[in-house]
């Protein structure tokens, strides 16, 4: 399993990182120099959690998350959905989940796709990002 999951999870950055905004070139630069810190299985998903090195360039907003990127998963009937999770301007977390069913023992295929279709909406993306300019962390 572990194998489809990673390849799962550097399809799903991709597809999360993309765009021509500066905010996702930082964020694509963070996830090439990342390391992954621990992957855990929650029965309805998975969180999987990066370490990026102290020097990389961070995003001026501090806080927010990214979560327009669907899947079709062999063995989900409800398909799947994903949130990375940006903290302190670095990427933290990205969570897989589920809906209403187990998260499948094994991940034989997947097909991903935006929520809003096709193409993705950055002028959406770019509004979701800057109304978290002036928060700095999901705790506060």
């Amino acid at each position: 399993m572990e194998d489809k999951i990673i390849e799962l999870e550097k399809e799903i950055m991709k597809m999360l990182l993309e765009g021509d905004l500066s905010t996702l070139r930082i964020l694509r630069e963070q996830f090439r120099l990342s390391n992954v810190t621990s992957r855990e299985f929650s029965g309805v998903g998975f969180f999987t959690d990066f370490e990026v090195p102290n020097d990389t360039e961070k995003t001026d907003v501090k806080s927010f998350r990214l979560g327009d990127v669907i899947a079709e998963i062999d063995h989900l009937k409800h398909g799947a959905g994903f949130l990375l999770f940006v903290e302190n301007g670095v990427i933290s977390m990205l969570e897989g989940f589920c809906y209403d069913e187990n998260w499948p023992e094994t991940i034989e295929g997947f097909k991903l796709s935006y929520l809003n279709g096709p193409e993705r909406d950055l002028a959406d993306i770019e509004k979701d990002i800057n109304k978290n300019k002036h928060e700095t962390s999901f705790d506060d």
